[in-house]
């Protein structure tokens, strides 16, 4: 539940825009400082990604803590992923992180980790907001909090990374692009794969403030594309800006998205006997890979977009592996939240047990055709009360059959309502979501207009 501060993905926003602005910042940490305090001595930890802002908010960060009598672990730029993991070695009682992911660098944002390296609990989250409301005071000098810079945080996290592919993987001999997004991972991500073995042609990896997720990464795969074939690659990962998304793309410059993805490491586990259930995606993942899994008995379960729902149905249901098609994957067999390394070392990890290309393990899963158009929707009614639109989805999921799925999906973000279908046959798919979407927005404007 989004609440005043704390949406699904921590808090975020334009620089110099409400609510991220160094006063409000340093209230917040100021806010969270006081409930941890309440708990005794505390200590929290601090990462960020690399946006020239976050020179600015790890100050007024550090200076609020300092002012509740917090004590503070800083660990310059480090990956999301990392600052989770760093929170549970060093027993901090909380862990955040500034940064806003996948987006432009004018943005950004505060992202806090529990000291287990999960979600806030809600009561955590529903004091700090309580906190913000109060007058902010500060300790006597004597109980200020100190803070202190961690110089290993980048090798320690590296080593965890190697970790969870038990020593046993050898990258000698294969040629790897890799994607840093000039982001956080820039320090880290080379060296993983390097010292298990791998030749590396780093690309977008000199961060300079402004050019994280500029043309690269994650979400813009163009470049790697044309390097991994112009230098004969065996394969390319992309990170994003802070490191928790991933896509891969195969020797003949073809994507590899999270659903594939997904594909890859649940098959290699299941191989393993160490899938332990079924596999967790989104509303919007693939159909191609429900159909994968169930040819191979593998439970599948779609979640509310976003990885905290991921996250939260893999703990419900005591299964380790989830995700998203944007590539937020989890392996909660071996972290907390998701994790772009860690799930690359793991697909790596199945090219060597097969001895099949990434492009020959991709063709286990047929993606099916998507197409998606966005209808704008004006007062967000509750569309499973208006009897056109349900009539209109009957009649589209009546022709597709067993061949695909529908669905409709209001923004969590802008006044549309996202309508998707996929199938088996493009042909069909596009022409029933023209038709869907005209039959939605003439019963929206209809609504609208009474």
């Amino acid at each position: 539940m989004s609440r005043k501060y704390f949406g699904t993905d921590g808090i975020r926003g334009e620089v110099g825009q409400f609510p991220i602005t160094p006063d409000f910042v340093l209230k917040l940490g100021w806010a969270a400082g006081c409930v941890f305090a309440r708990e005794g001595r505390s200590k929290i930890l601090i990462g960020k990604d690399t946006r020239i802002s976050g020179y600015m908010f790890e100050s007024a960060l550090e200076a609020g803590l300092s002012a509740a009598g917090v004590d503070v672990l800083l660990t310059g730029p480090m990956p999301t992923p990392a600052i989770a993991y760093l929170t549970r070695t060093f027993r901090a009682n909380a862990g955040i992180v500034i940064s806003a992911s996948h987006n432009v660098y004018s943005d950004n944002g505060i992202k806090f980790f529990s000291g287990d390296g999960t979600k806030l609990p809600d009561s955590i989250e529903r004091a700090i907001e309580a906190q913000m409301d109060l007058s902010m005071t500060t300790v006597s000098s004597a109980k200020l909090g100190k803070a202190r810079r961690i110089d290993d945080a980048a090798g320690r996290y590296i080593e965890f990374c190697k970790g969870t592919v038990s020593g046993s993987l050898n990258l000698k001999g294969l040629r790897i692009v890799l994607d840093c997004a000039n982001g956080a991972t820039y320090h880290v991500a080379p060296k993983v794969f390097a010292e298990l073995g791998a030749e590396v042609i780093e690309i977008a990896s000199s961060p300079d403030g402004v050019n994280i997720n500029e043309a690269c990464g994650a979400t813009d795969t163009t470049r790697l594309q044309k390097v991994v074939v112009a230098e004969e690659a065996d394969l390319g990962v992309a990170l994003d800006g802070d490191g928790d998304r991933l896509m891969l793309v195969d020797h003949r410059g073809a994507v590899v998205d999270g659903d594939e993805i997904l594909f890859i490491i649940a098959r290699s586990l299941l191989q393993q006997q160490a899938l332990n259930g079924g596999v967790v995606g989104t509303l919007m993942s693939n159909f191609g890979l429900e159909q994968a899994l169930a040819q191979l008995n593998v439970p599948f379960v779609r979640a509310k977009v976003g990885d905290r729902y991921v996250i939260e149905q893999m703990q419900q249901r005591g299964w380790v592996l989830g995700g998203e098609s944007s590539g937020h994957i989890v392996c909660g067999n071996l972290t907390t939240t998701g994790d772009g390394l860690v799930a690359a070392l793991q697909v790596l990890k199945a090219v060597q047990e097969t001895g099949q290309s990434l492009h020959e393990l991709k063709a286990g899963m047929q993606k099916m055709p998507q197409v998606m158009i966005n209808v704008a929707m004006p007062g967000r009614p509750d569309l499973s009360q208006v009897a056109g639109v349900q009539q209109a989805v009957a009649e589209a999921e009546a022709e597709l059959g067993q061949r695909g799925r529908v669905l409709l999906r209001p923004s969590g973000t802008e006044p549309v309502v996202r309508v998707m279908i996929e199938g088996e046959d493009g042909g069909e798919v596009s022409r029933l979501c023209r038709h869907l979407a005209e039959r939605v927005e003439k019963e929206l404007a209809a609504l609208a207009s009474q």
